[in-house]
């Protein structure tokens, strides 16, 4: 049983075939394309893939862009399947004020950073950051309850919001330092120490609410930036959405 995973971000759609829908599957075949180059897919990348029997994707651009992608998954006789945040899923509880308005990537990143740190050894609070077009930071406490997070821009929106707005400063290329003098140091470093401290502060709430030492798990295709930046010990995983939904897939298709 193939199982095709998609994650449609905001700026670009990720996906991966795996051997079979559960976690530690292998992957066949994975792949990214910007949005604009979606209606690529069935002809491109996907041309000669074997066909899948099961899919699960999370998107956040809209249903205009989800409508694309199942246009793209015509050529396999598959019933697209969309995840939506719900009360509760694959061992994780959402504390959000009204459940299904919580972002699907969020929702099945935090399924993805729990089972991971599960699988490291015992329950711990976890602090799940996305870093991508928007940066999300999300606390989870050691039953598994999401307690509520943070949306903030990410790195090119906020220069571009500076750019925007401000009279004289332009998109720098600066670098990250501990004290910059000169503008395109100062936009760079700005916007990566509000990521940072946005973190830390997420940290500190958690660590104080469950009195126990946070885990701190990243992801995103920013999150590389991010590394020499923390003030906290964190690990780095590239595919927190596909872990969440190979969990997901397990639990409503038996992989």
């Amino acid at each position: 049983m193939t199982f095709l995973a998609i994650d449609v971000g905001n700026t670009r759609l990720k996906w991966a075939l795996y051997d079979a829908p559960r976690p530690g599957a292998t992957a066949l075949a994975q792949g990214a394309e910007f949005l604009d180059h979606i209606d690529r897919l069935a002809e491109g990348p996907w041309a000669d893939l074997p066909a899948p029997t099961r899919m699960l994707g999370c998107v956040v651009a809209g249903d205009a862009v989800k409508r694309r992608v199942e246009e793209q998954m015509e050529l396999w006789d598959i019933a697209p399947q969309w995840v939506v945040s719900s009360t509760t899923e694959a061992g994780l509880t959402n504390g959000y004020d009204h459940p299904t308005r919580l972002g699907a990537d969020r929702w099945v990143a935090m399924v993805g950073a729990r089972h991971h740190v599960l699988a490291q050894g015992p329950a711990r609070p976890i602090v799940v950051v996305m870093v991508g077009t928007a940066v999300t930071v999300e606390c989870i406490d050691t039953e598994g309850r999401f307690l509520g997070g943070l949306i903030l821009p990410g790195h090119g929106i906020m220069l571009r919001a500076l750019e925007s707005g401000t009279a004289g400063l332009h998109v720098p290329t600066g670098e990250v330092r501990t004290f910059p003098t000169n503008t395109s140091d100062a936009l760079t470093s700005g916007g990566t120490y509000a990521i940072a401290g946005a973190v830390e502060r997420m940290f500190q709430h958690l660590r104080t609410h469950c009195g126990q030492e946070p885990a701190c798990v990243m992801t995103g295709g920013a999150g590389w930036k991010m590394a020499p930046s923390m003030t906290r010990p964190f690990e780095l995983v590239d595919n927190l959405i596909f872990d969440g939904l190979l969990q997901m897939a397990a639990g409503r298709f038996g992989g």
